[in-house]
């Protein structure tokens, strides 16, 4: 473990540490861990804890110039008002529901240039301060992988990600965010878009699949290149073959012309 150490008024010091698993959580599901608390040399009154669920990864313009978020998007719980001893140590278990629309750091472990981190403020007698991030690993669901692998296998590969402010357009969102994924063409055959644009809109069923020319860094959804509409549902792995939609879905890109969408499938 590797405790901070605050003082608050008169030097009374608190230490405390963020444990959170190396293992990924999965969209969706569980995140586990443990803020540590410890009172090394008095008894310390502890008001408050509480957990923020944070992107600090470079995104495509936030809009205020610095190159980087640091978005809150979530609120895992933790404990409320509690006493310390003199060399007591307390352990607050932290269960947090991740939602379905949580940025994916990884997919099968090629890290993509997303960080998470939880900051954890503290606040006790004389006392409110927070830790530095610990980082948090959100892996790719096996719809996701699916999908990835079928764009690998026509030539497609995945090389990084960003972040943008803001959620896709005519979507039900819980997350003020929408996370693109860069596929590059290493086959380059005639008439095939050299770079395409993934964007995952996910829940409990399955998952609303964007595709388009990809403009990653382009600053709003609506100044991208026009973008097809696809879904699939978390039950179709291994009984629907990715494949054949994916070639359809490239297709169908490689047609679009940046003008304005002209069927219910282009947002």
């Amino acid at each position: 473990m590797v405790f901070k150490r605050l003082l608050g008024m008169g030097g009374i010091p608190l230490e405390i540490d963020t444990v959170i698993p190396s293992e990924p959580a999965l969209p969706g599901g569980r995140l586990r861990g443990e803020v540590v608390v410890r009172a090394p040399e008095r008894r310390v009154e502890v008001k408050s804890i509480s957990l923020k669920l944070v992107t600090d990864a470079p995104v495509a313009h936030k809009g205020d110039g610095d190159g980087y978020s640091g978005d809150t998007f979530a609120y895992p719980s933790a404990s409320g008002w509690f006493t310390l001893e003199k060399g007591e140590e307390k352990r607050i278990p932290i269960r947090h529901r991740l939602t379905w629309e949580t940025p994916l750091t990884e997919v099968k472990g090629q890290q993509l240039g997303v960080r998470l981190g939880v900051h954890t403020e503290v606040e006790a007698e004389g006392i409110k301060a927070q830790t530095d991030d610990d980082p948090v690993h959100i892996g790719s669901l096996p719809l996701h992988e699916a999908v990835f692998d079928a764009f690998a296998a026509e030539g497609y590969a995945l090389r990084t990600s960003r972040i943008h402010s803001g959620p896709i357009p005519r979507t039900e969102y819980h997350v003020y965010r929408a996370q693109g994924f860069l596929l590059v063409d290493e086959r380059s055959p005639g008439g095939r878009p050299k770079e395409l644009e993934l964007h995952f809109h996910t829940n409990a069923v399955g998952c609303e699949i964007f595709l388009r020319k990809a403009k990653l860094d382009e600053r709003y959804w609506k100044d991208k290149p026009p973008a097809r509409r696809f879904t699939a549902a978390h039950h179709e792995v291994g009984q629907v073959d990715f494949g054949e939609a994916v070639r359809r879905w490239i297709d169908e890109v490689g047609l679009t012309d940046g003008s304005h969408p002209t069927s219910d499938d282009e947002d």
